[in-house]
């Protein structure tokens, strides 16, 4: 018996380069199996030839097994620097020893002896063919000491009636062991076949991958533009808003003057979460863990849809319930995204009767508290059939509510995604004819239970009733005319600059107490031209600059202020903390950067 297939290069010019190596780590994974079949050949040959014989031939098959397993163990390592040699030699020599049992049967004299030595013939060559069906060449060289017994017998057959019948039992063993070596052989190279269509899928994988991935960058790209052009104007809306508030109006005015200005906060949060949707896919959603007021966050929620629903005529209530505290910590702006798409869903879906809007608190800890965030409608309701694919993506449960109401369908499965972020969940109730209830359950850590703080104008005054002289560079004509009015309205001066040439020019001939500088312009940037301003030892070298911009990472708040300026704000434009900044302006660079560093008037995403 032989267990290698690795016959050497010498023997095997066709073998592929570390064949003879996966042979040996095969042979020595099963090497124990040639004792059994030794064993059991042995067992055979007792009958016949005698115990002793039998014995004798046990015994040296086993030493020549055991010598054979130490050699190959030896030069396991080494089996592609011309050791392939090696293995033919090793396995014909022990196969020789194999070779003797039919002899022995043969000419013991036993009735049985010519069937039994005719078995361990063909059962010799069946375990060399079938261990190394892969190398047929291989095959016949280890199995040649079978070969050579069965010359022999037929040599002592030669004369007699004997010799024809042995001679013919030849052709169907080889037919046999071709059969064995041809199926082999096409099962190996359906297997090829197989590996190297694979590999031609994982390629085509592989490349499908690269274009998403490129897709998907071009796609961030585009909405970073979006982003940015958006906010532009959303920031004169809401700029223009906060100078309204500063003027005398009536109490109604008030009131829709504060509907606007919560909208356009709202809709700023929907436009960063049209950024964050490609987070969401790639299950990269980060939040902002900010200090939130409640009941500003309830107004937030529940303003702009008040107001909607009047407009249809329907009655909207909205109150808290349990110990609601004053200060939480969360992100309000993913907080209200989900509730905005279930109380949208609520108006736009109720013809007639009541939107209630109830946030209910329960006190869990000290520090925890859960809301339960639930809208109730007066609408159609939902039939239980179809409360199963009601948070699945573009999907609305009536098909033609599309074309009444319009949508994608995405908006529930959106607010599904973002509660699940939270570690919140939203469940739905539903009776068909009498309307719905969606709960929006999250926790949040408490900050303060109670806080009698107040709300206070903002004004662009500094503190001992001084007036700047202050540079305001930016390229939309409604945001330099809002900044504009809003410090004159303190007495400021100010002058103005399209773009961040004209800045570095104008820097270069007039001292300012301050430096508004926009960071995405023409000709010139605003971070270009504050390096420009710094570098050169013109009269605001020192002034303190502060640089507005739509976007809000990180990573473009780090640039603003490697590029030398003192202060990041984002758009739209935080007047609070510019007035911060306003009253900085004294101390000099230094006193603006600590504001800056403590955090107090910007926060970047």
């Amino acid at each position: 018996m032989v267990e290698s297939d690795g016959i050497g290069k010498a023997l095997a010019g066709e073998q592929r380069p570390g064949e003879a190596a996966q042979a040996l780590r095969a042979i020595l994974q099963t090497q124990y199996l040639r004792y059994l079949i030794i064993a059991s050949w042995a067992v055979g040959l007792l009958p016949v030839v005698g115990g002793v014989n039998a014995l004798i031939w046990f015994l040296g098959t086993v030493a020549a097994g055991a010598l054979r397993g130490q050699v190959e163990k030896g030069v396991s390592s080494r089996v592609g620097s011309g050791w392939g040699m090696v293995f033919p030699l090793v396995a014909t020599a022990t196969t020789a020893a194999w070779a003797v049992a039919p002899l022995m049967a043969w000419f013991s004299g036993h009735p049985f002896g010519h069937p039994l030595a005719m078995a361990l013939l063909i059962s010799g060559y069946v375990l060399v063919f079938a261990q190394l069906r892969s190398s047929p060449r291989q095959a016949l060289v280890i199995s040649s000491p079978y070969g050579v017994a069965a010359l022999i017998i037929l040599a002592s057959l030669w004369g007699s009636s004997l010799f024809w019948a042995f001679l013919a039992v030849v052709p169907f063993t080889a037919a046999g062991l071709f059969v064995l070596v041809t199926m082999t052989m096409l099962r190996e190279d359906r297997i090829t076949a197989f590996q190297e269509h694979q590999a031609h899928l994982i390629e085509e994988l592989e490349a499908a991958r690269d274009r998403a991935n490129a897709a998907s960058d071009a796609k961030s790209n585009f909405l970073g533009v979006i982003s940015h052009e958006l906010r532009t104007p959303m920031n004169g809306v809401l700029g223009a808003a906060q100078l309204l508030a500063s003027t005398r109006l009536e109490t109604s005015q008030r009131e829709y003057l504060s509907i606007i200005r919560n909208s356009g906060d709202n809709l700023l949060s929907l436009l960063n979460d049209i950024l964050d949707m490609t987070k969401i896919e790639a299950g990269r959603m980060t939040f902002e863990v900010v200090d939130v007021h409640s009941d500003d966050m309830h107004r937030r929620a529940a303003g702009p849809f008040q107001a909607q629903a009047e407009a249809k005529g329907l009655t909207f209530v909205s109150r808290f319930e349990g110990e609601v505290p004053a200060i939480v910590r969360g992100d309000p702006l993913r907080v209200c995204q989900v509730l905005h798409n279930l109380l949208s869903n609520a108006v736009k879906f109720t013809d007639a009767g009541e939107v209630v809007f109830l946030a209910k608190c329960t006190r869990l800890s000290d520090d925890r508290v859960r809301f339960d965030f639930s809208v109730t409608d007066s609408g159609a309701g939902i039939a239980p059939a179809d409360l199963e694919r009601l948070f699945q993506p573009f999907t609305q449960v009536d098909a033609s509510s599309t074309r009444r109401f319009g949508g994608t369908g995405l908006g529930l499965t959106i607010a599904k995604r973002m509660a699940n972020i939270m570690h919140g969940d939203i469940h739905v109730e539903s009776t068909l004819g009498k309307g719905s209830t969606f709960t929006f359950t999250v926790e949040a850590q408490v900050v303060a239970w109670t806080t009698e703080t107040a709300a206070e104008p903002i004004h662009a005054n500094v503190e001992g009733g001084g007036a700047l002289n202050v540079l305001i560079v930016e390229d939309h004509p409604v945001n330099r005319m809002i900044l504009e009015a809003w410090m004159g309205s303190a007495g400021h001066v100010s002058s103005t600059a399209e773009n961040g040439q004209i800045a570095v020019e104008v820097a270069g001939r007039e001292r300012f107490d301050l430096i508004v500088m926009d960071v995405n312009m023409p000709v010139m940037d605003g971070l270009t031209a504050t390096r420009a301003i710094r570098d050169t030892a013109g009269p605001n070298a020192e002034t303190p600059i502060v640089v507005l911009s739509a976007s809000a990472r990180r990573e473009d708040h780090q640039a603003g202020l490697d590029a030398g300026a003192d202060a990041y704000l984002n758009k739209p434009i935080d007047f609070a903390a510019l007035a911060r900044v306003m009253n900085q302006v004294g101390g000099g660079r230094a006193s603006v950067r600590r504001l800056e560093d403590s955090g107090e008037i910007s926060v970047a995403a």
